[in-house]
C-alpha cells in the first residue's frame, strides 16, 4: 500500500489547491467595504477621510459621490493605482485623467493659466467644471496626455475635503464602465469589478445627477469637449472680454490702440486675431466726436502696417451710451475723453472707464503730426496696453 500513498497524497494536494483556490475566488469578489455618511452635506467626520486617504494611500480606489456623478478616486503618482482604474473602468489607456482640487490656488501650478482662465475659475468653482489646460503640474505626470492635464474643484463636501487634506495629487473619473452611463447612486456601483474597489462612500443619491462640463482652454483652443450644465457661450462670455478703445474722432488713437490690442491678444491666446471672438473677446474703438465710415489716417495705417497689424480697413463710429454701457471695459486715450463717456452714462454707472495709459498720462493727438509723431504715439499706446494683458488674459 506504499504505492497507493502517494496517490493518496497527491488527491489530498488537488483538493487543498483547489480549496485555496476558491477561498481566493471568494476574497476577490467580495464586496468592497461600504461606508455610509451620515449627513452628505455636512462637514465630513475626520475617521471617515482619514480611512479613504490611508486607501488612496496604498494605491487603491475609492468610490465617492461628486456634486455631479459617483466618482472613482486613485492617487495620481502611482502608476500601479492607474492601472487599477483604468481596469475597473474598462477605457484606453491614452485617456487623461482629471485631478481634483482643493482650492483655486492649484492653478498657480499651470504655467501659461492666464486671467480668462482664472475668471472662469472663479466663477464657476467649486463646481462642475473640468478644465483642461495646457501645461502638466509636478506629480501628474502619469495623469497627463499630450502635454494637457484636467483640473476639476469639486463642490461635494467629502470629495473637497478629500482633496484638501491629501498630501499626494488624487485623480477622479466617473464610477462607470466606459461607454456606460454614469453612476449617481451607489447600487449603480454594481457594474464595476468588486475585485478592483476597495472602498464605497455613499452619499446618496447625487445632487445634479450629471457629469461635468469639459472644456479645453489654451494654444489657441476653447473647445466643448463634454456638455453639462454649462453652455459654450456663457463660458465664453466669463473667460473673454468686451473691450473698447475712445478718442476723439476714432481716426488715429482709438483704432490703433483696438488694432494693437487684437494682435497682443491673439499672441498672448496663440489664435489667429479673425478667432478672438471664438475665445470670448471683443474688441471695438470709437471716438466721441466721431462720424460714420472715416477710414483711419494715413500715417495710422502705415505706421501699423511697420509692426505687421493692417488698419486698412477700420472705418470710424461714434461713441453710442447703449455700446459704452455694454462693455466690460472702455480704456480713454485722454482724461476729457474720459470725462465725456462718464456724461453719457447713468450716475454710478461709469467705473468701467479708465484711462489707457497705467499711469493715468494722456496719450497726445498725433493728428496733422509727421510719420515720427505717429510712431511715438503707437508706442506709448502698444506700451500702454501690455501693462494691461496679464489683466484680461
Amino acid at each position: 500500500m506504499v504505492v497507493g500513498a502517494p496517490r493518496e497524497c497527491n488527491g489530498r494536494g488537488r483538493r487543498d489547491a483547489f480549496n485555496a483556490a476558491r477561498a481566493a475566488l471568494t476574497l476577490l469578489a467580495m464586496p468592497p467595504r461600504l461606508h455610509r455618511l451620515e449627513d452628505p452635506t455636512g462637514e465630513p467626520a475626520l475617521e471617515d477621510l482619514h480611512e479613504a486617504l490611508a486607501v488612496l494611500a496604498e494605491g487603491r480606489l475609492v468610490a465617492l459621490p461628486t456634486e455631479t456623478v459617483y466618482g472613482l478616486a486613485a492617487r495620481a503618482d502611482s502608476a500601479e493605482a492607474l492601472e487599477r482604474l483604468a481596469a475597473i473602468k474598462g477605457r484606453p489607456s491614452d485617456i487623461a485623467w482629471t485631478w481634483h482640487v482643493g482650492s483655486l490656488e492649484a492653478l498657480a501650478r499651470y504655467p501659461h493659466a492666464g486671467a480668462h482662465v482664472h475668471r472662469l475659475a472663479e466663477r464657476y468653482w467649486p463646481g462642475p467644471l473640468t478644465l483642461v489646460l495646457p501645461g502638466v503640474p509636478r506629480g501628474l505626470e502619469l495623469a497627463a496626455r499630450g502635454g494637457w492635464t484636467g483640473v476639476r474643484f469639486t463642490a461635494e463636501p467629502f470629495a473637497l475635503a478629500l482633496c484638501k487634506r491629501a498630501d499626494f495629487p488624487i485623480v477622479m473619473t466617473s464610477a462607470n464602465r466606459h461607454g456606460q452611463p454614469p453612476a449617481v447612486c451607489v447600487d449603480d456601483l454594481a457594474q464595476l469589478d468588486p475585485a478592483l474597489l476597495d472602498l464605497v462612500i455613499d452619499g446618496g443619491r447625487t445632487r445634479l445627477q450629471e457629469a461635468s462640463t469639459i472644456l479645453r482652454v489654451g494654444r489657441g483652443r476653447f473647445e466643448l469637449l463634454r456638455e453639462g450644465l454649462h453652455d459654450l457661450e456663457a463660458l465664453r462670455r466669463t473667460s473673454g472680454r468686451r473691450l473698447g478703445f475712445a478718442c476723439t474722432g476714432n481716426t488715429c488713437r482709438s483704432p490703433m490702440a483696438e488694432a494693437l490690442a487684437r494682435h497682443l491678444l491673439a499672441e498672448r491666446l496663440e489664435c489667429e486675431p479673425a478667432r478672438l471672438g471664438d475665445m470670448g473677446f471683443e474688441l471695438r474703438s470709437m471716438g466721441v466726436f466721431a462720424s460714420c465710415g472715416a477710414r483711419a489716417s494715413a500715417h495710422a495705417v502705415e505706421v501699423l502696417a511697420e509692426r505687421g497689424v493692417d488698419l486698412a480697413g477700420h472705418r470710424s463710429s461714434p461713441a453710442l451710451p447703449e455700446v459704452v454701457a455694454e462693455l466690460d471695459e472702455v480704456l480713454c486715450m485722454t482724461h476729457a475723453h474720459l470725462e465725456a463717456l462718464a456724461m453719457l452714462l447713468p450716475p454710478g454707472k461709469d467705473g468701467h472707464l479708465r484711462l489707457l495709459d497705467p499711469e493715468e498720462r494722456d496719450v497726445p493727438d498725433p493728428i496733422g503730426g509727421t510719420l515720427a509723431d505717429y510712431r511715438r504715439c503707437a508706442d506709448h499706446i502698444e506700451a500702454s496696453l501690455r501693462a494691461h494683458l496679464d489683466r484680461w488674459a
